[in-house]
C-alpha cells in the first residue's frame, strides 16, 4: 500500500514536471507504441543493437539489412545490387550504365533511364514507406528518417560515441587491432555521410537533421536504448 502511494506520488511529480496528465504518464508506463523509430548511426556506436533492444521493448520490428530484401523483392532488382550499393554514393555514371544490365522489374522510361544507384534508392525508399504503412518498427540506417519525413508517427534518432570507444568495440567485434579498426570506423562513416547529405539534401550526424541524438559511450547500450524507449513514450502521449 505504501510502495504504491509512493509510486503515485513519483508518477504525479514526473507528470507535473513535464505538463503531463495521469492519463499520459500511464500511457507511458506501457510498452506499447504507435511510432515509427528511425535509427541513424556512427559507425560502432552499436546503432543495430539499439534499435533491436527498442524493438524488442515495444515487441515491433527491427529493419536494418533486412530493408534491402524488402526493396529487391518489391523492385525485381536483384538483392546483390541492392547490398553493393547499401549506403554508398555512386557517382560514377559509367559504372551506373554497366550494373544497369542487371535490373530488372520498373518498366517506366523514367525510372529505366535512371542511373543504378539512383534506383536503389528509390526502390529502398518506397520499400521503407511500405513497412511504415503497416504499422510501428524501428529502421535503422538508409536516409528512412527523410523518406518518412512526412509521417506524423516517425521519430528520428541519431546515435553517435567517442572515437576511441568505437576503436575499441569494432577491434573486439571484429578481432582488428586499433589501426585496422579506426581505418574500418572512418571508411563508413564516410560513406554513410555522403550517402545520407547527398539523398537528403541534409547533414548526417547533425542535430538539426533529427528529433534526437545520443551518446552511447556515455550512456551505454542499454541506457542509450532506455533513453529512445522513454522519449518514445513521451512522444506517444503528447500525440493524443
Amino acid at each position: 500500500m505504501y510502495n504504491n502511494y509512493i509510486k503515485e506520488e513519483a508518477e504525479l511529480i514526473f507528470a507535473n514536471s513535464l505538463n503531463l496528465s495521469r492519463k499520459d504518464v500511464a500511457v507511458m508506463s506501457n510498452n506499447t507504441t504507435s511510432s515509427i523509430i528511425t535509427i541513424g548511426r556512427k559507425y560502432g556506436s552499436a546503432g543495430r543493437q539499439i534499435g533491436q533492444e527498442v524493438a524488442k521493448y515495444f515487441g515491433i520490428k527491427c529493419y536494418d539489412k533486412e530493408l534491402l530484401e524488402h526493396a529487391a523483392n518489391d523492385s525485381g532488382i536483384c538483392k546483390e545490387l541492392f547490398e553493393h550499393h547499401d549506403e554508398k554514393p555512386t557517382n560514377s555514371f559509367l559504372y551506373s550504365l554497366v550494373m544497369d544490365t542487371y535490373s530488372f522489374g520498373y518498366s517506366s522510361a523514367g525510372f529505366t533511364d535512371m542511373p543504378m544507384n539512383h534506383k536503389i534508392f528509390l526502390a529502398q525508399f518506397e520499400a521503407i514507406k511500405k513497412l511504415a504503412s503497416e504499422g510501428p518498427c524501428v529502421m535503422v540506417g538508409r536516409c528512412a528518417d527523410y523518406a518518412l519525413a512526412d509521417n506524423p508517427d516517425c521519430f528520428s534518432v541519431f546515435v553517435h560515441a567517442n572515437l576511441d570507444w568505437r576503436i575499441n568495440r569494432i577491434a573486439q567485434k571484429y578481432n582488428k587491432n586499433a589501426k585496422e579498426a579506426k581505418d574500418m570506423i572512418n571508411k563508413t562513416d564516410k560513406s554513410r555521410s555522403s550517402y545520407y547529405n547527398y539523398y537528403t539534401n541534409k547533414k548526417w550526424g547533425s542535430a538539426d537533421s533529427y528529433n534526437l541524438c545520443l551518446d552511447s559511450s556515455k550512456l551505454g547500450i542499454d541506457g542509450t536504448a532506455k533513453a529512445i524507449i522513454e522519449a518514445i513514450h513521451i512522444y506517444d502521449s503528447l500525440k493524443k
